[in-house]
């Protein structure tokens, strides 16, 4: 049980180094506009290129590198994030920074695929979505730590300092993999095509639906918390921070106990979900101007978001179980997809009626995930896999 709980920190680690470079730099996108020279929406293209690149990615590369040992390619990746991230802090040329970010991009869903992966058959029978919340924690971890992190860095030192931070994180996940996870060799790699073979399968375009919009009721809504925050919850900018900072800590909170829930319930709290999105949104309309109440609302959001991650794996590798890999990778791109199509339908929401419209977004998209799970649940099939994924039985 103690190298399990060793084995499943490393990967967490991992998680967090390749989510440390994703998501930090939107601490330093002023920093880095002043240094380079370039508008702070070029310097944006850091954020939105590695999203889309690892969109893209996500059902390829997993692909590609399935049939491989896990620990060698996860070296490989955590080699080039290094690499990457060391030659973005010394470099003068933003072209050479834009690709030092998109190039790791793309190893970015391999990375996570596998671990999630790699967690989940190293569990006990039935423990699997437990140990992939808990290597989830790193993804948490990464959004909460990293940006202010980056930011705290590049003001009290340099930009520079700030991105050597992202290369020392990756490559103490690099030495803890080369010790101490072992070898992983893939003894019976399913092939490329009968990977492929599974988007045939009715159930994983109703799990990628799921995710879409079950990821979007979060994200969507959270791509604009801050603006939200200081415009109808009229809070200053220090108090903003504290309750994105609240709001991270929720998430890892959530991350840490969302795979007893999925054990425990696996159908039932996935349909429960979208509905708890709606009952906390329900309490933003009426209260999201009370600087009393969104602090304990932002606590639960949080921790309801946190358990979201895990659930999305889960929806989408349970409809796909023969081909684990590929599965992550979806589920990657299908929450990328969500975070992007909510953030942009929120935002056409706040051009035509404001900040506070964004929740009827996040209502909007909870409620069409609802219909999407309830429309895979309602074949016994899918359900009994989903129980299989989870426990054996659940009292419903």
């Amino acid at each position: 049980m103690k190298q399990l709980r060793v084995f499943l920190f490393i990967l967490a680690v991992g998680v967090f180094g390749i989510l440390n470079t994703e998501m930090g730099v939107i601490g330093i996108l002023p920093a880095i506009s002043e240094a380079f020279g370039v508008t702070v929406s070029k310097a944006g293209l850091l954020v939105s290129l590695f999203a889309l690149v690892v969109a893209g990615a996500g059902p390829t590369m997993p692909l590609l590198f399935s049939r491989f040992n896990r620990k060698y390619v996860m070296l490989f990746v955590l080699a080039v994030f290094v690499i990457a991230n060391l030659i973005s802090a010394f470099t003068t040329s933003f072209d050479v920074l834009l690709a030092a970010r998109i190039i790791p991009a793309f190893f970015h869903p391999v990375y996570c695929s596998l671990a999630f992966a790699a967690a989940a058959d190293a569990a006990p029978p039935g423990e699997g979505p437990d140990a992939v919340g808990k290597v989830m924690i790193g993804t948490a971890a990464g959004m909460v730590v990293g940006v202010p992190v980056s930011n705290f860095l590049a003001s009290a030192f340099s930009l520079e300092a700030s991105l050597v931070f992202f290369a020392a994180v990756t490559a103490l996940a690099f030495v803890a993999t080369v010790f101490w996870i072992p070898s992983m060799p893939v003894a019976h790699a399913p092939g490329y095509g009968s990977q492929l073979s599974v988007l045939k399968k009715p159930v994983v375009w109703q799990a990628l639906l799921a995710v879409v919009f079950m990821n979007g009721s979060v994200f969507g809504v959270f791509s604009y918390l801050a603006d939200y925050l200081g415009r109808v919850t009229m809070l200053d900018g220090a108090m903003v921070s504290a309750l994105l900072f609240v709001y991270g800590i929720a998430n890892v909170i959530g991350s840490y106990f969302s795979g007893r829930i999925i054990i425990r319930w696996p159908v039932s709290s996935v349909q429960a979900f979208p509905f708890v999105i709606l009952a906390i949104y329900a309490v933003m309309l009426f209260a999201g101007h009370s600087a009393i109440l969104m602090p304990a609302l932002i606590l639960f959001w949080g921790i309801a978001g946190g358990v979201n991650a895990n659930m999305n794996q889960y929806w989408l590798t349970t409809a796909a179980p023969e081909a684990k890999a590929f599965a992550n990778g979806l589920f990657l791109t299908a929450a990328n997809i969500g975070t992007m199509a909510a953030s942009m339908f929120c935002g056409f929401l706040i051009d035509c009626a404001g900040t506070a419209s964004i929740v009827w977004g996040g209502m909007a998209f909870a409620v069409i995930s609802a219909f999407c799970i309830f429309w895979r649940t309602a074949n016994s099939e899918s359900r009994f896999a989903l129980l299989q994924g989870g426990v054996v039985n659940e009292n419903e």
